[in-house]
C-alpha cells in the first residue's frame, strides 16, 4: 500500500492551509453573526469565500469523478478533508459540506440527464444545497429496510406519506431538494422495497415540524423533523430505478462515512492541540497538570490513537481508489467505529483538562463532543458496524476451518 500524496495534492494542502488560516478563521464569527441576524438568508461572507475558493482552485475538492470535479483520489482528498474538519465554514466555502456533497455523488451515478441539469449542475456550482431524508422516528432506521414512509403510484406519478427526523441541512437558506427514501413495495424483498425520490423543498405537503437539538445544541442548518402528507411527485422524480433505493443508499453512505472519518480526525487533532496548550497553563496542588501522569497518558494515548485511526482511514481510502467502494466496505465499518470512538475519547479528555471551561461555549469542545457522540448513532450505529465486522470474521474462520487438511 502506498499512501503517498501526489504533487497536486501537496500543492492543494498548502493552498487550503493558507486559505483557512488567512480567510476562513477570521470570517467564522462574522458569518455566524450574519446567519443569526437573517436565518433565511445566505450570509454574504460565505458567498464571498466561495468565490475566493473558486478563484484559488479549491472548489468541489471532494468530487472524485473528473467529469464533474477535480477528480482527486480518496488518498489525496484525505488530508484536505482532515484540514476542514474543525472548520465547517471551510467545508461550505469549498462546496465540500455534507450532505449536499454526498447527494451530488449519488446524482452523478444515478441521475438522468434532466435531473443532473436541474439539480446537480446548480449544486456543483454552489447555487443550491440538498438534504437526505431517510431516518424516521417510528422505526429503527439503523435497519434501512424498516423505512416506512410510503410512495404509492398515482396516475403517471407518486404520492408520498410519512414522517422523517434528524434530517440534516433542510434549514440551509439554499436547500432546494431532499433525496428521500420511501417504501414502494411493502411485500417485496427486504432490499428491494424502497425507492429514492427527489423531492423539491417547496412541494405542497412537505412540512418542517421542528429543528431538533443534539445534546441541546441546535444547528442553524437544521436536523429537522418533517412530514410528507400526500406529497405528489411526477414519475421523473425517481432517482435510479424503482426498488433500487437500498442500493443507492448504501452506495451513497459508504463514501459519506469515510469523509466523516477524515473530518473527525481533524477535529481530534484540534482537540489534542487545545489540550496540550491548556495543560501547562493549569496548576493544581503546586504543579502544572501537564506534569500529572494521567494527563501525560491521555496526551500520549491521543497521539497513538489518532495515528492509528488515520492509518486505518488511509487504508480504506487506498482500497476505494484501487479496488472500488464495494471492496472497501469492510474497512468502512472498521473506521466508522474506531475513528468516532477515538475522537470522542480525545475530546472528552480535553474537556477534563479544561475543567468547567470545557463544558462551556468558551471552547468548541462541548459542541464537538455532542456532534461526535451523535455520529456514533448516525450513518449506522456502532452496533451495526460491529455486527458487520463480526459476521465477516466468523465467515472467514468458517472458510478456513472447512479447508481440507
Amino acid at each position: 500500500m502506498d499512501f503517498e500524496r501526489s504533487g497536486r495534492a501537496n500543492h492543494l494542502v498548502e493552498q487550503l492551509g493558507t486559505f483557512i488560516n488567512e480567510q476562513v478563521i477570521s470570517a467564522e464569527d462574522i458569518a455566524t453573526a450574519e446567519r443569526t441576524a437573517s436565518p433565511d438568508r445566505q450570509p454574504p461572507t460565505i458567498e464571498r469565500l466561495k468565490l475566493a475558493a473558486k478563484d484559488a482552485g479549491l472548489w468541489n475538492l471532494c468530487v472524485r469523478n473528473p467529469d464533474y470535479g477535480p477528480g482527486l483520489s480518496f488518498v489525496d482528498y484525505a488530508p484536505l478533508a482532515e484540514m476542514m474538519g474543525a472548520h465547517s465554514l471551510a467545508q461550505e466555502a469549498t462546496n465540500c459540506d455534507p450532505p449536499s456533497n454526498i447527494n451530488g455523488d449519488a446524482m452523478i451515478i444515478y441521475g438522468t440527464a434532466e435531473q443532473k441539469e436541474r439539480w446537480l449542475e446548480p449544486q456543483l456550482d454552489g447555487r443550491i444545497k440538498s438534504a437526505f431524508a431517510m431516518t424516521e422516528p417510528a422505526v429503527a432506521s439503523s435497519d434501512a429496510s424498516n423505512i416506512a414512509t410510503t410512495a404509492v403510484p398515482d396516475g403517471d406519478g407518486w404520492v408520498l406519506n410519512g414522517r422523517k427526523w434528524y434530517i440534516s441541512g433542510v434549514l440551509h437558506p439554499q436547500c432546494r431538494y431532499l433525496m428521500t427514501v420511501a417504501n414502494t413495495d411493502p411485500d417485496g424483498p427486504r432490499h428491494g422495497r424502497h425507492t429514492q425520490f427527489i423531492v423539491p423543498i417547496d412541494t405542497p405537503g412537505l412540512t418542517v415540524v421542528r429543528n431538533l437539538p443534539k445534546f441541546g445544541y441546535l444547528d442553524p442548518d437544521g436536523h429537522v423533523e418533517l412530514t410528507l402528507e400526500n406529497v405528489r411527485l411526477p414519475a421523473d422524480s425517481v432517482l435510479g430505478q424503482v426498488g433500487g433505493g437500498f442500493g443507492i443508499g448504501q452506495a451513497r453512505l459508504g463514501p459519506a462515512r469515510v469523509q466523516h472519518c477524515m473530518r473527525m480526525i481533524g477535529i481530534a487533532e484540534e482537540a489534542l492541540r487545545l489540550m496540550c496548550e491548556r495543560a501547562p497553563q493549569r496548576n493544581t496542588f503546586g504543579a502544572a497538570i501537564s506534569t500529572r501522569s494521567n494527563v501525560m497518558d491521555w496526551i500520549a494515548e491521543a497521539r497513538i490513537d489518532i495515528e492509528a485511526a488515520r492509518l486505518l482511514t488511509l487504508r480504506t481510502a487506498w482500497l476505494m481508489d484501487k479496488e472500488g467502494d464495494k471492496a472497501a466496505a469492510p474497512q468502512m465499518s472498521l473506521i466508522k467505529v474506531q475513528v468516532m470512538r477515538t475522537a470522542t475519547t480525545v475530546i472528552d479528555r480535553a474537556i477534563q483538562v479544561f475543567g468547567a471551561a470545557g463544558v462551556s461555549n468558551d471552547t468548541p469542545l462541548a459542541r464537538w463532543y455532542a456532534s461526535m457522540r451523535s455520529l456514533r448513532i448516525a450513518d449506522g450505529p456502532d452496533e451495526v458496524h460491529l455486527m458487520a465486522v463480526a459476521r465477516r470474521e466468523l465467515r472467514r474462520h468458517e472458510r478456513a476451518t472447512d479447508q481440507p487438511a
